[in-house]
């Protein structure tokens, strides 16, 4: 454990290694077996490599690998702030019902277009499931904000997240009931998650809202620190709790939005990191838990995705599947546990 402030630096070297680590297997490992040779032949040589394989590490493997950092980074910070602002440990960064919405959304594209017997082409159907994704975030965030402003208590704007999901979740259930088998497999494929499906195109804009996501984290960090000592202490010192919120709202809607648009609702990883991050570094100042979490949140997510991809087997299990035996464990033994997991 990190507990010698000494050794932190250590720590963060060593979690950022693990990561270019665990990115470069996530590359030579896969469900087809591609030898090292052939990977640095795809790398610096391709010319002389099969088209077949070149076209596995360059389309494929690459922007899964990019797509599963960028993934881990964004859920595992937007986690540490949801449970920063509600002060609940078993807070996500889906606590505000931006997973819900997008799923309503995604819902109303595909199971309303069965229901309507409309067809489209893959490549537009692929690209409306974003869309309507985001829309459903953008909307749901929208609404939260409205009552984040008019509200003063915090509980209450949890209470609301949590009723809009349900609102959601019975309407995405009317639907799936109304729906016609192909659709209906279709939106669960997407319930699962997959971090295979986003284009080069796509994951630049994921890295660009993931970059604005992080800059708002970054520059809120005093503030999320002063959070934890409670609402009336925050405004004792000035801090304006309204515009905190809503700026820390916007933040993860962002983060997890675009995460829930282009690989679907990725569970676990949002709760669990920022704990592991406390357990690992023994620290609550936010100055440590932030890298932490970008750190820990890359490599666990690099890790679940190799594991997914049951390298050799031929066969890729869904990343919901995978990322829910790291995430269930650690909830479990939050819940069991009856001491504080910080200083």
């Amino acid at each position: 454990m990190a507990g010698n402030p000494k050794h932190i630096k250590v720590y963060f070297g060593a979690l950022l290694f693990m990561a270019i680590l665990l990115f470069a297997l996530d590359i030579i490992l896969g469900s087809v077996s591609i030898s090292i040779k052939e990977i640095f032949g795809v790398l610096f040589s391709p010319d002389k490599v099969e088209p077949h394989v070149s076209n596995i590490v360059i389309n494929f493997r690459l922007p899964r690998a990019c797509v599963a950092l960028i993934t881990g980074v964004a859920l595992s910070v937007s986690g540490l702030q949801m449970q920063t602002v509600f002060r609940n440990p078993l807070a996500d960064p889906y606590i505000l019902g931006v997973s819900s919405g997008a799923s309503l959304g995604v819902a109303l594209f595909l199971l309303g277009s069965s229901i309507f017997s409309i067809i489209l082409p893959a490549v537009v159907s692929n690209f409306c499931i974003a869309s309507a994704a985001f829309t459903g975030s953008a909307l749901t965030l929208f609404l939260i904000l409205i009552v984040s402003i008019r509200i003063r208590d915090i509980m209450t704007v949890l209470i609301f997240g949590i009723m809009f999901s349900g609102a959601a979740t019975a309407i995405v259930g009317l639907l799936q009931y109304m729906s016609n088998e192909s659709a209906l497999k279709t939106f669960v494929v997407w319930t699962l998650g997959n971090l295979g499906s986003a284009t080069f195109d796509e994951i630049k804009v994921m890295l660009v809202i993931t970059l604005i996501g992080l800059a708002v984290v970054i520059f809120s960090i005093k503030k999320l620190n002063i959070l934890l000592l409670g609402d009336m202490y925050a405004q004792t010192v000035g801090v304006n709790l309204k515009l905190t919120r809503t700026v820390i709202f916007i933040s993860t809607s962002l983060l997890t939005g675009q995460v829930v648009a282009f690989c679907g609702p990725i569970g676990f990883i949002g709760i669990a990191v920022p704990h592991i991050a406390r357990m690992f570094f023994r620290r609550a100042d936010h100055r440590i838990l932030v890298p932490a979490c970008i750190l820990l949140g890359a490599n666990i997510m690099l890790f679940c995705d190799i594991v997914s991809q049951l390298p050799g087997s031929g066969m890729i299990l869904p990343i919901n599947i995978v990322v829910a035996f790291v995430g269930i464990p650690v909830i479990i033994r939050i819940i069991l546990s009856n001491k504080k997991i910080v200083n």
